[in-house]
């Protein structure tokens, strides 16, 4: 099966591999939380909550993920951290 993403998907996976990249670094007690400008937080949260993005072509380090509206956070769960990514 071919997928295709389109830019905008595109865009919110290269933010998704940045927030997994810079986790790690943050990370205190299994928990990491990474802030995104409200434009990055919007590409990532229509990337995976609102555009029915394939799983094929999103970070296979998440394990599941999580959208709280309500605080505009979204909680990503990997093998060995669980980070919350805020918007600023």
């Amino acid at each position: 099966m071919n997928i295709d993403p389109n830019l905008h998907q595109q865009q919110g996976v290269r933010h998704l591999k940045r927030v997994l990249g810079f986790a790690p670094m943050v990370e205190e007690d299994g928990k990491a939380i990474v802030h995104l400008t409200a434009e990055d937080w919007h590409v990532v949260a229509d990337t995976l909550f609102h555009m029915n993005t394939p799983k094929e072509i999103l970070p296979e380090a998440i394990l599941g993920s999580k959208l709280h509206s309500e605080t505009q956070q979204m909680v990503l769960t990997t093998a060995g951290i669980e980070i919350t990514v805020e918007m600023i």
